[in-house]
């Protein structure tokens, strides 16, 4: 990977996508009409250190999460994608790895539910976009090492999450996880990410391997979860996930009940976005 290159042509189409095209706010007086390093870093989901390093040509080998993250949130064409991958010395995606690019129509359904914690996964359960709203409710994904940004993995090997489960609702949702993957990989079965993910969870976790091995077939489907947030308190939410046809997308959305106290702090939240509400 020639690095200057790659962090040269990040830089140059970031300054094209203008922030109201990424459902960002103008934001005052700008010297470019185009993204802020931080936006693009928001929309990618990393942290704006890392995306200097890569733009400075000063890190190298992003993994192919990355530089599709870098391509959704640039919104590149098909020919653009394929380019960013080859500068990172990446095979670019091809018909049987799974889809991971945010088509028009879920960019234009997360713009419009701009006040309501969404996230966007693909078949692996990866995540591949959050709102802010959802990074205030769950915590920040771009914090994360790119692992942890998988929910499979961060159910078997992660650290304790916000939502509170009893034992049987875990070994349900671990159950419902393990099935769903295991239908992915029956698409995907040429996809290298996929087939890294199940060899390290299989390794690594004896309860991801005893369901494995036991043929489990499933769907991880919408649930009620009970969340304990660290300063607004406990919210119980319903959290619906809805599979996009033909890009084989999950997302996730969170809603509360009108006029209840969960509803409120849901509120209070979206407002405050990821901001400590301590002093």
């Amino acid at each position: 990977m020639t690095t200057t290159e790659f962090g040269r042509t990040v830089r140059r189409w970031r300054d094209r996508v203008r922030p109201e095209a990424a459902g960002l706010p103008a934001g005052g007086p700008r010297r470019a009409a185009g993204l802020r390093r931080e936006e693009l870093a928001l929309l990618a989901g990393i942290s704006v250190d890392y995306l200097t390093r890569l733009e400075q040509g000063r890190a190298s080998h992003p993994s192919a999460q990355v530089v599709a993250a870098l391509a959704r949130a640039l919104r590149l064409s098909g020919a653009e994608r394929a380019h960013l991958h080859r500068l990172a010395g990446l095979a670019p995606p091809g018909p049987h790895t799974m889809p991971t690019e945010i088509t028009a129509n879920v960019q234009r359904l997360l713009d419009r539910l701009a006040g309501t914690p969404v996230a966007v996964y693909d078949a692996s359960w990866t995540l591949l976009v959050a709102n802010p709203p959802y990074a205030a409710l769950m915590g920040d994904p771009s914090a994360r090492r790119a692992e942890e940004n998988n929910g499979v993995w961060r159910q078997f090997l992660g650290a304790d999450s916000r939502t509170r489960l009893t034992p049987e609702e875990r070994l349900g949702l671990q159950t419902a996880l393990v099935g769903d993957l295991r239908s992915a990989v029956a698409r995907y079965p040429d996809d290298p990410r996929l087939r890294r993910l199940v060899t390290e969870l299989r390794a690594r976790s004896d309860r991801f391997a005893e369901l494995w091995d036991s043929g489990v077939v499933g769907r991880h489907e919408s649930a009620r979860k009970t969340i304990d947030h660290p300063h607004v308190g406990t919210l119980t939410l319903d959290c619906d996930v809805l599979t996009v046809a033909g890009s084989d997308l999950r997302i996730m959305v969170y809603t509360a009940a009108p006029g209840t106290e969960d509803a409120e702090r849901l509120a209070l939240l979206t407002v405050l976005g990821t901001q400590s509400l301590a002093g």
